[in-house]
């Protein structure tokens, strides 16, 4: 999808499964002077539910956003619909949480500043300071806000009064190695992703490649969720996998792993602010 300086919006729709849908869509976008460049959609035979994505450009007697929003209202009521109508050439406010380990990081700073990843990050938040010097090196404000124990309440509630304050549409938990109170997983549900560094559900907690190299597995990888109160159980958007074998130690596991964690991260996230992810009760369907 090419974004340029001509307005472009992306529907994005789910509701009970039924005839009639796409072309209502169609027959409304057209009605009102606009042309659609991108569409796809998914009726889950499972669950029955009807999933859409649709962008469009506004022709020269497309009414205001806001009075197309309205009118589309109330077609969304006959189909009882949960959508939303989204600015594509906005940039998603992001928020980064990390904690030592700096790959995942460093890998989304970089398609940040060549603009590979159209996002605004407003912030860097940390359990640790060392990550502070290349927060500063590409411009990102620092916070760090130490965990304890006795201090864990206190800096989350501290970190959701950044992303209201900051007006954050996504946060990241780029190998942040701290665990989110279920409070806060639910202030943040459906917009806060984390990476984990196997492919679930093998390998939870720590150590997983020393225990993935004890175990001679054969098949290293990664996925990416949202993250809910239940512990790296979180809808999937994203997952990848490489093959190795018995000469790989656990250092060259991690290696591989690492690189994998990047790419799959760095894809959540753009499927995420490109609003191509929907959620199916605990699963994501994904239109691509």
């Amino acid at each position: 999808m090419t974004i340029d300086d001509d307005p472009l919006y992306i529907f994005t729709i789910t509701c009970a499964d039924r005839k009639g849908i796409v072309a209502a869509v169609a027959g409304f976008l057209a009605d009102h002077d606009c042309f659609i460049t991108e569409s796809t959609h998914f009726g889950d035979p499972i669950s029955h539910r009807f999933f859409m994505r649709t962008v469009f450009r506004p022709g020269p007697l497309t009414p205001s956003i806001a009075e197309a929003t309205q009118r589309f209202s109330r077609l969304a009521e006959r189909f009882e619909m949960v959508w939303g109508i989204h600015d594509a050439r906005r940039k998603e406010r992001v928020l980064i949480m990390v904690s030592r380990f700096d790959h995942c990081l460093n890998d989304l700073l970089y398609r940040y500043r060549t603009g590979d990843l159209r996002i605004d990050i407003p912030a860097i938040v940390s359990n640790h300071p060392d990550l502070a010097p290349l927060a500063e090196w590409h411009g990102v404000p620092f916070h760090h806000l130490p965990v304890t124990p006795e201090s864990k309440g206190e800096q989350e509630q501290r970190l959701l009064r950044l992303v209201d304050e900051l007006s954050v549409d996504l946060v990241v938990l780029a190998r942040y190695m701290q665990i989110l109170s279920p409070r806060t997983c639910d202030r943040l549900s459906g917009r806060c992703i984390n990476i984990h560094h196997s492919f679930l559900p093998g390998f939870k907690g720590s150590r997983p490649y020393q225990r993935a190299h004890a175990h001679g597995v054969k098949l290293i990888g990664a996925t990416a969720h949202y993250v809910v109160a239940d512990l790296d159980a979180g809808p999937i958007i994203e997952q990848e996998v490489q093959r190795v074998d018995h000469t790989f130690a656990p250092e060259d596991l991690a290696r591989v792993g690492r690189d994998i964690e990047n790419a799959v991260l760095a894809r959540a996230v753009r499927l995420h602010i490109e609003h191509r992810v929907l959620l199916n009760n605990g699963r994501t369907v994904i239109l691509r």
